[in-house]
């Protein structure tokens, strides 16, 4: 893809796409709970993003709804099993390899972008473009969701994120409003009750 390697990938030293060789990934548990609840809520309307989808699960959750959903991750094998399941379910959610950092690319348009345990792998600066590479594809009004790990412990996950650092990333300068902020938990294989997390909600502006 001739993309630079993430902060995550540098410290780690391998790939996003290495986290699937092996198997199931430490968060590829299904979808998160806060995203069901969201979802029974009616939160998701219109053309949906999941950037960062993984093996598809909370996508393909979205797409039962009947929407239109286009997930994306860095990750070759990871959108190569979420096209799979799509297949397998009969459902016409699209999958496709892109980068987060330049979303752009994808030449497209969303009004609800779902953000489930991407944001918090960013260092700051990568933070940064990524918040304007969202708001990219995203329509004046849209809505995105965030889960991401929190600092509020025990049993953080990694790459916690903290309240201020959240809401120093969405603001008007960013073209974003903050519209609330809860504590939520995020699921992970090795959280038996999930690690604390933030789950925010978004307009764009």
């Amino acid at each position: 893809m001739g993309r630079e390697p993430t902060s995550h990938e540098r410290a780690a030293g391998v790939p996003w796409d290495a986290s699937y060789a092996g198997g199931l990934a430490p968060w590829d548990v299904g979808p998160q709970p806060a995203v069901v609840r969201a979802v029974a809520d009616g939160a998701f309307a219109g053309n949906v993003l999941d950037a960062g989808c993984g093996s598809g699960e909370n996508a393909l959750l979205v797409a039962e709804q009947g929407l239109t959903v286009l997930g994306v991750d860095v990750a070759e094998t990871a959108v190569a099993r979420a096209r799979e399941k799509a297949a397998e379910r009969g459902l016409a959610a699209e999958f496709a390899t892109a980068d987060a950092l330049h979303l752009e690319e994808l030449g497209r348009s969303f009004d609800t972008v779902l953000d489930s345990g991407l944001l918090h792998t960013f260092n700051a600066g990568e933070r940064r473009a990524y918040v304007a590479s969202v708001a990219n594809v995203t329509n004046s009004g849209g809505t995105l969701y965030v889960l991401c790990f929190s600092d509020a412990g025990p049993e953080t996950g990694p790459h916690p994120v903290t309240e201020a650092e959240l809401r120093d990333a969405f603001t008007p300068d960013t073209g974003w409003r903050l519209a609330s902020l809860e504590r939520d938990r995020v699921h992970t294989r090795f959280h038996e009750h999930g690690a604390p997390g933030w789950f925010a909600t978004v307009q764009r502006l």
